[in-house]
């Protein structure tokens, strides 16, 4: 064992001493065995008088690798962890198998299953395990600086002003990034972590105060990167809010915030850090590297590959239809591609230098002060007349600061469109309007203000009726027709205009979607329809898109009297090959010249083994995708982090069912948040199906979810969602149908489902493992009746 005249690093948190002392005799008995290796327990308290990081850090640099107690989540543990990880040891995971500990905790944050760990039972089966081998080999790292998008940020689940103005300051520093968002992935994996910290000129985190929900998870999250950031002595800025103490490895150099100016100084003094680590050479490729570990397929999130999406898009049907302009509004589930087509579109149309791409990402938390404020005590007219000139105000502003920011270097030098440029931008900047910041920025002040003067004028009187005077009076601080027709002139010398909106539905209510989220997004919808047909009636091309997932458009607009009049895109997939061309042109991207003509099965080969339990393993994975490109390529990532850990060259079975069981957990949490999104009562109810049979009757069904609080009145509403989205299908003909299977309509489901006394539900299989799920003697037959 190389290394071995140093002893072993130790990590572990004194919270509870029986368990230090269990560790401790462990370490002494494998010290008094004759084996070449020797370990040096390191306890740490969160207390103060523990000694400094500097002598922790220069064990970890001696150590062959290190081992750390996870039983309990210290964040200087993880910290540490994190450390010997970037430092390019391995870091050897154990947990007291009998002690509860904080493993709820770590199952949500997601980066320790994806690690591996062992569990012990007591001293002496601590101590056997430590004298055994213990691979050395590190993990493997990106090769390469990502030049495009240098910075990598971990925002927290409660995203508030300081986060918002934390990622705008990003922003108008002038680099692109790539983000770990909890709303979009539940669970942080170890390997992703790696991957994205490794490939990084800069990390940016944010501690969270105890009292903030959601904090436990992210500060745990948070120090594990942080550890990774230092230990490839990467640029990384941690900020704290004043006032929280900061765990001890970090204390020193977290930069703490009250007011937005210390987030200001913050990154400003943090961004030449990233320029300089920028510039610096690249990194050599590390030793023993295969195809499998060097290959890039993208980010399941798209928002985090909006520089390389080009590379690889597949460029559907939908795709088509938007640029055309023949919808205003493309719909999807969550996963099925609409910030990837929003991205795709946005880029064609902009890459002519004629058009003007206002492209929007409102987020619900940015109008609840709207809501709450003003919403909440008018009557649904007052309501949808006062939003629709919300939204157009709005639409008009920003095109306004399109147009002016996209000219504002040359109208000066273009005889054609000097004038028009003054009389816009006089029109535009008014005393009493501020266009500082980025489109959140402006969206919240905008807002606030609106409901600042709301409750100036009328209190909290209930079932206001405005007039349009009144409304004109409350929302413009513009002459707002003569903003219209400064654009509409400015237009002459354009070749068109596209309103593109994204994410209005993420941030909403954690209690669920209600009447005025419907009165924002149809109100939305009309005020860029009403724009289009102004704009087009003086001779402009103008289009307007909304992006919106499809549960949360059909549960919002089935009751409006405009529902399904929408020119509207769906991203529904329903052909398995459509989601292997998808992976494959992500596969052979960055591949040798003429890669791109490389067929799926030879590439696939390379890279995964080709049966799992007795079938292809493309179609094995697909099935337990929901027909989600998005989950196919976090299954895809889990299985194979698991293979590059162990420095294997393909993906083997093995792989294959660690990371179905990663990717399992995380389908479970984020289909349970997906759901309550829609129908608050069914929050957790996921969780009631653990341990229940693979297939049950219609009564069974019934008593599992009778057990949750849902009413009985309300159970068959929540069957239906629960086909609806996936989760169970309907066995008939010795054959499992579920929603992806029957073109996403559900009443064939339903049919089928009430055609027979003895019709069976299934419980889809990718979520088996999550939820404990077993195949019965009386189940044999599934695994054969789901092949597609």
């Amino acid at each position: 064992m190389s290394g071995a005249r140093c002893p072993t690093f130790v990590a572990y948190p004194f919270r509870d001493e029986n368990l230090a002392n269990i560790i401790i005799d462990a370490v002494r008995r494998a010290n008094a065995l004759p084996i070449p290796q020797k370990f040096e327990p390191w306890p740490f308290n969160d207390v103060p008088g523990t000694p400094l990081i500097s002598p922790i850090i220069s064990k970890i640099d001696v150590s062959p690798f290190i081992v750390a107690d996870i039983t309990y989540l210290n964040l200087n543990v993880i910290y540490e962890i994190g450390f010997a990880i970037g430092r390019g040891k391995r870091a050897f995971l154990i947990r007291h198998k009998s002690t509860a500990g904080d493993k709820d905790l770590a199952k949500k944050a997601g980066i320790f299953d994806t690690l591996g760990y062992h569990e012990f039972s007591d001293a002496e089966d601590l101590k056997v395990r430590l004298a055994a081998h213990i691979d050395t080999t590190p993990l493997p790292f990106a090769s390469t600086l990502d030049q495009r998008a240098p910075v990598y940020i971990v925002e927290p689940p409660t995203r508030g002003q300081a986060a918002t103005l934390m990622v705008s300051r990003i922003k108008k520093a002038g680099f692109k990034y790539r983000s770990f968002n909890p709303s979009e992935d539940s669970r942080l994996s170890a390997t992703d972590a790696i991957r994205q910290v490794s490939s990084s000129s800069g990390v940016v985190i944010m501690l969270q105060e105890e009292s903030v929900a959601g904090a436990d998870v992210n500060n745990v999250r948070a120090m594990f990167v942080a550890g990774l950031s230092d230990g490839m002595s990467k640029p990384r800025l941690i900020l704290s809010p004043s006032g929280y103490e900061a765990p001890l490895d970090v204390r020193d150099t977290v930069r703490t915030f009250k007011h937005p100016d210390d987030i200001i100084a913050a990154v400003a003094e943090f961004s030449p850090l990233i320029v300089d680590h920028l510039t610096q050479s690249e990194p050599s490729p590390f030793d023993g590297a295969t195809l499998l570990a060097s290959l890039s397929i993208g980010d399941p999130t798209a928002e985090n590959e909006m520089t390389t999406l080009e590379n690889y898009y597949l460029k559907i049907d939908q795709y088509q239809r938007a640029l055309r302009g023949e919808v205003n509004l493309v719909v999807g589930r969550k996963g099925s591609g609409k910030t990837a087509l929003f991205i795709q579109a946005r880029n064609k149309i902009r890459s002519d230098k004629r058009n003007i791409v206002v492209d929007l990402k409102p987020e619900g938390y940015q109008l609840i002060k709207l809501k709450e404020e003003i919403l909440a005590y008018l009557t649904e007219g007052a309501r949808q007349h006062l939003i629709t000139a919300f939204w157009e105000y709005l639409i008009l502003l920003e095109v306004s600061y399109k147009l002016l920011e996209k000219d504002q270097h040359t109208y000066k030098f273009n005889h054609e469109i000097h004038e028009l440029y003054l009389e816009l931008n006089r029109t535009y900047r008014v005393e009493s309007f501020s266009a500082e910041g980025d489109f959140s920025e402006r969206l919240l002040t905008l807002s606030h203000r609106l409901a600042q003067e709301y409750k100036a004028r009328y209190g909290e009187t209930d079932a206001n009726r405005l007039t349009a005077e009144q409304v004109t009076e409350l929302l413009y601080s513009h002459d707002i027709r003569a903003l219209r027709d400064r654009i509409s002139a400015y237009l002459e010398r354009k070749q068109s205009v596209w309103v593109l909106f994204d994410n209005l539905d993420k941030g909403w209510s954690t209690h669920g979607v209600d009447v005025i989220d419907t009165i924002v997004l149809r109100c939305l919808i009309d005020a860029g329809r009403k724009i289009e047909r102004e704009m087009r009636r003086a001779g402009h091309s103008f289009h307007c898109i909304v992006f919106v997932r499809n549960d949360v458009y059909d549960h919002l607009m089935r009751n409006s009297a405009d529902y399904g009049k929408e020119m509207r895109a769906t991203l529904d997939w329903t052909d398995p090959d459509m989601m292997r061309e998808m992976l494959r042109l992500r596969l052979v991207s960055g591949l040798e010249d003429n890669a791109d003509k490389i067929p799926f099965d030879k590439i696939w080969l390379e890279v995964c083994t080709s049966h799992y339990r007795g079938e292809e393993t493309s179609a094995y994975l697909i099935e337990r995708s929901l027909m989600r490109p998005r989950n196919l390529l976090k299954i895809f990532n889990h299985c194979r982090g698991f293979a590059t850990n162990f420095n294997r060259q393909r993906i083997d079975e093995t792989d294959i069912e660690k990371g179905l069981k990663a990717y399992s957990q995380d389908l479970l949490s984020e289909l349970d948040h997906e759901l309550s999104d829609v129908f608050p009562e069914a929050k957790d109810l996921l969780y009631f199906l653990l341990d229940a049979p693979s297939s049950m009757t219609r009564t069974d069904l019934r008593k599992i979810i009778g057990k949750s609080d849902i009413e009985e009145e309300k159970i068959e509403k929540v069957i239906d969602f629960l086909l609806y989205y996936g989760v169970i299908g309907v066995r008939a003909g010795n054959k499992d149908h579920f929603i992806f299977s029957v073109n996403y309509d559900l009443k064939v489901l339903k049919i089928r489902a009430n055609r027979d006394d003895d019709v069976r539900f299934v419980i889809n299989p990718a979520f088996w493992p999550a939820l404990g799920i077993e195949e019965r003697s009386e189940d044999s037959a599934d695994q054969k009746v789901l092949q597609f």
